[in-house]
């Protein structure tokens, strides 16, 4: 196993890493939408917090060897079923392979986001 670790997406706020390559599939942990220069989360709405979180996701993809058009499963997690048209927008613009996925709303995210992304993909 290998640790993935990348400026280019925000730094693990708990006891966790970015992701994990092994035996040739990458595993990324759940992002939210911090911008990584900042480590803030960015401003916005459901749109917005996407299009952060989607480009995390790809960050840490790529930095285990993977990418997006790699990915065979994402986990989506809401704050809010109703942002789930909205969010559907934003990530087919990454995941345009259609990978399995689940989507589930929740109670409540770290920091308060309105979304989070987990994927797996080839390495």
């Amino acid at each position: 196993m290998k640790a993935i670790s990348t400026k280019n997406a925000p730094q693990a706020i708990g006891p966790y890493s970015q992701g994990y390559v092994s035996n040739g599939f990458v595993f990324t942990s759940g992002q939210i939408a911090i911008v990584p220069s900042t480590g803030e989360i960015i401003e916005g709405g459901i749109e917005e917090q996407a299009e952060q979180v989607c480009k995390n996701v790809c960050a840490a993809l790529e930095a285990g060897g993977s990418s997006a058009d790699n990915v065979v499963k994402t986990t989506c997690f809401l704050s809010d079923m109703g942002d789930f048209a909205k969010f559907n927008q934003i990530y087919e613009k990454y995941f345009p392979s259609k990978p399995a996925r689940s989507c589930v709303a929740v109670k409540t995210l770290p920091k308060n986001v309105l979304c989070e992304v987990e994927a797996i993909g080839e390495a």
